[in-house]
């Protein structure tokens, strides 16, 4: 099943409180609320696009695919690379728990391999 994971793209960029973030950058309280507590069925693609604007992601960002029994065991399944491992949302928790003095290092590290 693929479904819009919004949860994720939260935690990785360090939003909180994801309603209030949505509700001050201009979003209604009811299209705030649909997406913190993923009561969306569908989404136009204007609102995804404003979306991946606000975030500096892309759609594949959103998206989850949840693979059903049947297709569980295929590795080449076309959609293999919208499955998430959570390690996004790791990451952004073990950075948070970092020791200040050791963030510097951190930092050195993760501009170095984004430079490669």
């Amino acid at each position: 099943m693929l479904t819009f994971n919004f949860s994720r793209i939260f935690t990785a960029r360090g939003i909180d409180k994801p309603f209030t973030f949505l509700v001050k950058a201009g979003y209604s309280d009811n299209f705030a609320t649909r997406i913190v507590h993923s009561r969306h069925d569908k989404l136009n693609l204007k609102e995804i696009e404003r979306l991946c604007e606000l975030f500096q992601c892309t759609p594949n960002d959103f998206l989850e695919w949840i693979p059903s029994s049947k297709d569980a065991d295929k590795g080449n399944h076309p959609l293999i690379s919208l499955k998430r491992s959570g390690s996004a949302v790791q990451l952004a928790k073990m950075l948070s728990s970092i020791p200040l003095d050791r963030l510097g290092n951190i930092e050195i590290l993760i501009k170095n391999e984004l430079e490669k």
